[in-house]
């Protein structure tokens, strides 16, 4: 018998290593078997698409109890939530959503897509960009880093010491 691999002694590990496990089992209860439709949505379906709409669920057309083995399988149907003003341009889209999505998973399972309204979780949004320090400030830390004898951590450090100096009120 063989050890398993100790997935804990080797350090720190991202996050997203462990997403795919841990979301797997919700994700099957909405029939999104695979994670990867949730987890890649927008290099699947491309940003534009992806930040106004999110798959929630996919249905599939119960079994018949004695089908013939000859007969294709009937698809799903995607649902995605869409925020209210992108309902109409994500309803145009449907057959490039059908097609990527499709593409992705590697064989036509789904067919149609369905709508639901509502809001998408916010995005994270990005700190504002900051005013550049002062021409003092970047003075200051200039002389501060000046026996730093690599160039681009000199060059950080006076761009993080300029930034400091201006927050601290001190090149004024």
């Amino acid at each position: 018998m063989t050890k398993p691999p100790n997935r804990w002694g080797r350090g720190a590990a991202p996050l997203g290593e462990f997403l795919a496990e841990l979301v797997a089992p919700a994700l099957a209860r909405q029939g999104l078997g695979e994670t990867s439709l949730v987890t890649d949505w927008s290099a699947i379906v491309g940003e534009r698409i992806a930040g106004r709409c999110r798959p929630i669920e996919v249905q599939w057309p119960p079994r018949a109890s004695r089908r013939d083995p000859d007969m294709p399988v009937a698809p799903a149907t995607l649902v995605l939530r869409v925020e209210g003003a992108f309902a109409l341009e994500a309803q145009h889209s449907t057959a490039v959503i059908i097609e990527r999505v499709n593409a992705h998973l590697g064989w036509r399972c789904i067919g149609k897509v369905a709508f639901r309204q509502g809001p998408l979780d916010a995005a994270p949004r990005r700190a504002p960009k900051t005013a550049a320090p002062s021409a003092r400030a970047r003075e200051l830390a200039q002389g501060y880093s000046a026996s730093i004898e690599a160039e681009d951590l000199r060059d950080a450090v006076t761009r993080l010491g300029a930034r400091v100096i201006d927050k601290a009120g001190r090149a004024r």
